[in-house]
């Protein structure tokens, strides 16, 4: 697939996505969706992808969908009727969340600037956010008269606790990334220049890493916030019986054993 709005690299085991409108902070539109949720596809799908990280382009982040009177306000504004309109948030924007929910490979954030409005739901999609330190994010929507359209309510609350949530939510206010890292909405605040380097060499621990159980992990750690304690030691039972069954799940022990480094495969 050839991309206009992003770009798309997946060398040594680590796909990176980059949204590609620099000069509207990569404020998003129908084409750069769509050629985000094909990348995802691709990350998902391609069993040499381990990690995949997503990241901006010039001093931007993501500033949302593109209200600047372009193709972008479309996502926003109908002139259809609303039978006509039922499924225009699934069909366009809310595909990424939907995706994204069912990828078990790991997801980073590199916030290398703004992330306002559905910029900010977008890093929020993400496992873990690694921030630059000139960074901003903003839950803007209400300086719209608008909600959270995709996803923005379901999982900043689980990030940062619901009262957390609803007061970013209901102020719209800008914060800086060192605000987010002590409420726990990034992992790490790195200088800007460092972010990039910062970020792909936790992403290149994870893919020498055993691959089968940090997906399975992952996995499970979404699922049981969603299940009884009971429901969720049975899906640890049958995951852990899928870890067991690996090659990596030899290779540790008797990596510790004799005293050296382990030598995942991923299988």
């Amino acid at each position: 697939m050839t991309y206009e709005q992003i770009t798309y690299e997946k060398p040594n085991g680590i796909a990176t996505i980059t949204l590609n409108r620099p000069e509207r902070m990569n404020a998003f539109t129908p084409v750069m969706l769509d050629e985000w949720h094909a990348a995802l596809v691709d990350a998902h799908t391609d069993a040499d992808v381990r990690v995949v990280i997503l990241t901006g382009g010039g001093r931007g982040f993501c500033a949302g969908a593109d209200l600047s009177g372009g193709e972008g306000v479309s996502l926003l504004h109908r002139s259809a009727s609303q039978v006509d309109n039922r499924n225009f948030l699934r069909d366009s924007v809310q595909r990424i969340p939907r995706l994204v929910s069912i990828m078990e490979k790991p997801y980073i954030a590199a916030v290398n600037g703004a992330a306002v409005g559905a910029g900010m739901d977008m890093a929020s999609m993400c496992d873990m956010r690694f921030a630059a330190d000139n960074a901003r994010f903003g839950m803007t929507y209400v300086r719209m008269g608008l909600i959270p359209g995709d996803g923005g309510c379901y999982f900043l609350p689980r990030i940062v606790g619901m009262a957390k949530a609803l007061d970013l939510i209901w102020s719209g206010r800008i914060f800086d990334a060192q605000e987010a890292l002590a409420m726990g909405y990034v992992s790490a605040v790195v200088p800007a220049e460092e972010l990039m380097e910062y970020t792909r060499e936790y992403a290149t621990r994870l893919v020498k890493g055993p691959a089968v159980a940090i997906q399975q992990a992952k996995r499970l750690a979404y699922r049981s916030q969603e299940l009884s304690l009971d429901a969720a030691l049975d899906l640890a039972q049958q995951a852990m019986f899928i870890a067991q069954s690996t090659e990596d799940s030899r290779e540790g022990p008797r990596a510790f054993v004799e005293k050296r480094e382990p030598q995942f495969k991923g299988r």
